[in-house]
């Protein structure tokens, strides 16, 4: 017998088919069920395919006998919260794999094999029969188990080999194959990607699953208890629509909604007012999952209901919860008909992790963490600014609609406006409130890109954002949600850093609304008090610090807050105050960042044209990312430039790489010749799958003494590099370097001057050079 199996398997084998054996006895059959999950379920799913029937009943009789459907049901809902953990715990990944995400077609096999093992069905029309699923969720499920099965069997196509994630080398060739195309507007702009279009067919079907499993496996659970004899009416009244059982909302009634639609959303205000309460019952959950026709136009139009929904805006505690809730039931996609567009839809952006929704949703989430004490840690400043607002739900109203436009290809920021204005119209608000909405949505952009793309020590720059803001509520609500939207983009996106630059803009704005015009001379001297300040608490004598300060001009104490110039002065003003004799060599000095992770380096030493290009090929090769680079050359020809640089490595290994960046790029800064020629560093697969097209802007700044060059494109090892070399080709002077890398893209500023950019032709040089510099490998 062990021969013939033998070649069985192996000639399987032979001709491709991976299979799984095992040769054992009826008993060990059995004592390896009890002892193993994987085995027991392997086994539920067994069938006779030729030898001894006898056999093979009489094992079943027993494997039957020896099952405990409840401990089943409890052994495989664990199991399936692990492997959601293991896959991210969100039927929403950038890849996810379409057989063990949650919402795969692992999660309905769960479903049959707890159902098997209680004898209650082997298919979802059993299931149905035996009133464990509606017809509808039978039909559902059935619908979405096929177009799951199909996504993965073409996966299995293009990848020619087993794959079951939805990987971006893939998602656009499945797209194609199902027959999706980009859609471009009439300007030429890409509005949405075929792959975007698969994922969100892809999300809307893990969802549906998702909703589907926990109806159903409550509903065996249930069952189960039921035939114990245990007690399933414990219940708690909450008023005559509703109860409490175990920590779960229950209907009164089956059919509830349909005889009163308006407790729909009185559910989930209820939810919110009711401490204790856990979420809904599998009861619940299948009156909201089958009333979904109910939820139509006339239904959105109540003002019974548009009232309830205001009221789970204006709640003082739930709202994340509520607003997720309503959306895992598809309840607020029904009732804002316009959120509903958005569901699902994937951002191939480079910097998004999240669909649009579940990016929304965080957004909500982190604007309403600035409201509670027991995250005042997280961000003290914006904890604070929040204590002193008076209308949460208007920040929280802003979040639900900043990004509700995204994928129509136009301005989301302005079809958004008009979005949120049918809002506050149909909902009757206030028209101030309306108007701080309103602005909210089509600002939401607008902080960030000034913190992170403009010169902050320019008044101008300060003045301009002021008049286009307005008054201080405005301020504060942007800068709220600002940081709010930045921080739900993505964890890769945010850093402390950034963070520093929105607040650098909040305070400066604020001292402009406040009457307070800008005086740059003014400033500078608060400034230089202050670094004296900081001078003196150190208790170092700093009789040296005139020398240095009078080499320098108002452009660098503008650009430098007084704990920066105070740190210079430390570390240069012997240097300034007595020059050492012999050539001039480079000092280099770094710090542990003072506002959060990374380090800050400050190099001084004579300046030369290619200087930039030098320090950015040597963090490149060293493994740093610069965030920030403020480059600026005193009266006396030496640089005085100060870069905040990040690593991957942990915080605990900060102090041992300050030196290190230190004797190193001094010996790179001594070493003479030309610069070495820029490499292609590799890219990412999410890069390869889904570019940027790379965008060269240069244009004169409002001064016109300066130019502004914006670039963007996607990231990749020695791209900042590759930029400095072709600046430096040029002869341009760099005066100020603003790095924003978001997640895969960056989107970088530089402030440059140089003669050749009064030419047209160098200036078409020039971009010309960068847009080559720029491409992928």
């Amino acid at each position: 017998l062990q021969g013939q199996l033998e070649r069985f398997i192996g000639s399987c084998w032979d001709t491709g088919l991976e299979i799984g054996s095992s040769v054992r006895t009826l008993s060990e059959c059995l004592a390896e069920s009890a002892k193993d999950i994987t085995v027991q379920t392997s086994l539920l799913e067994s069938r006779r395919v030729t030898g001894n029937t006898r056999l093979f009943t009489e094992f079943q009789k027993q494997y039957q006998a020896a099952m405990d459907p409840q401990a089943f049901w409890v052994a495989k809902t664990l199991e399936m919260r692990q492997r959601h953990t293991k896959f991210e715990d969100t039927p929403y990944a950038l890849e996810p794999n379409c057989k063990e995400s949650p919402g795969g077609m692992r999660d309905l096999q769960v479903i049959l094999w707890v159902a098997r093992a209680a004898n209650l069905g082997n298919s979802w029309d059993e299931l149905a029969r035996k009133g464990l699923a509606t017809p509808l969720e039978a039909r559902q499920i059935k619908r979405n188990e096929a177009l799951l099965g199909l996504i993965r069997a073409r996966l299995h196509l293009q990848a020619k080999r087993r794959e079951d994630r939805l990987v971006f080398d893939l998602q656009t060739n499945v797209a194609e194959s199902f027959g999706y195309s980009s859609d471009v507007t009439p300007e030429g702009r890409l509005a949405l990607r075929a792959s975007e279009k698969l994922m969100r067919q892809y999300y809307w079907a893990a969802k549906a699953v998702t909703q589907l499993n926990q109806i159903l496996l409550l509903n065996i659970e249930d069952r189960l208890k039921a035939d114990r004899g245990e007690s399933v009416n414990d219940f708690r009244p909450l008023n005559e629509r509703f109860f409490e059982k175990a920590g779960l909302i229950e209907v009164a009634s089956d059919d509830l909604y349909q005889k009163h639609p308006h407790a729909i959303l009185e559910t989930f205000l209820l939810y919110q007012a009711t401490p204790g309460v856990k979420g809904f019952s599998a009861r619940t959950l299948r009156a909201l999952y089958n009333v979904r026709a109910i939820m139509n136009g006339r239904f959105r139009a109540d003002p019974v209901n548009r009232q309830t929904f205001l009221q789970i805006l204006q709640q003082p505690q739930g709202i994340t919860h509520a607003m997720r809730l309503m959306n895992e039931t598809s309840v607020l996609g029904r009732y804002l008909w316009v959120f509903r567009r958005i569901v699902g839809q994937m951002q191939h952006d480079l910097f998004h992790a999240y669909t649009v929704d579940q990016h929304i949703l965080m957004v909500l989430r982190n604007v309403r963490r600035f409201f509670m004490a027991e995250h005042t840690h997280e961000y003290p400043f914006c904890s604070q600014l929040a204590g002193g607002w008076d209308k949460p739900w208007i920040l929280y109203t802003a979040a639900l609609f900043h990004d509700i436009a995204k994928g129509r290809g136009g301005d989301h920021s302005k079809l958004g406006i008009a979005e949120v204005r049918t809002f506050a119209r149909q909902h009757k608000l206030d028209k101030d409130d309306a108007q701080l909405i309103e602005f909210l949505v089509g600002e939401h952009l607008t902080m960030s890109h000034v913190a992170q793309k403009e010169d902050l020590s320019d008044p101008e720059v300060i003045g301009r954002f002021a008049a286009r803001v307005g008054d201080e509520r405005r301020l504060t609500a942007l800068y709220l949600l600002t940081v709010a939207d930045i921080r739900g983009t993505s964890p890769k996106v945010w850093n402390a850093w950034k963070g520093k630059l929105l607040e650098d803009l909040y305070k400066a704005t604020l001292r402009v609304l406040g009457g307070r015009a800008p005086d740059a001379n003014a400033e500078v001297e608060a400034r230089k008090r202050d670094a004296l300040i900081e001078l003196a608490r150190h208790s170092e004598p700093h009789e040296g610090q005139k020398a240095l300060w009078d080499t320098l001009d108002v452009g660098y104490f503008m650009r430098h807050d007084a704990s920066d110039i105070a740190w210079h002065a430390r570390q240069l003003s012997r240097h300034v105050a007595k020059p050492a004799e012999g050539p001039a060599k480079p000092i280099v000095r770094a710090r542990i960042s003072p506002v959060g992770e990374g380090l800050q380096v400050l190099v001084f030493t004579p300046d030369q044209p290619d200087l930039f290009a030098r320090i950015c090929g040597h963090f490149d090769q060293s493994g740093f990312s610069i965030q920030d680079a403020r480059i600026h050359t005193t009266r006396t020809g030496w640089a005085l430039d100060t870069f905040q640089i990040v690593t991957p490595m942990l915080p605990e290994h900060y102090r041992e790489l300050l030196s290190m960046v230190e004797s190193g790029l001094t010996q790179t800064l001594e070493k003479q010749g030309p610069l070495p020629a820029p490499t292609r560093g590799r890219v990412s697969r999410r890069v390869k799958s889904f570019p940027v097209t790379p965008r060269v802007s240069l244009k004169p700044d409002d001064k016109a003494q300066s130019w502004l060059l914006s670039i963007s494109a996607s990231d990749r090892i020695g791209l900042l590099y590759s930029i400095a070399s072709v600046l430096a080709h040029h002869g341009l002077h760099l005066q100020l370097a603003k790095i924003s890398t978001l997640g895969e893209r960056v989107e970088d500023s530089f402030l440059i001057s140089g003669a050749k950019l009064q030419q047209n032709k160098a200036q078409i040089e020039i971009e010309t050079e960068l847009l080559a510099a720029l491409q992928p490998v």
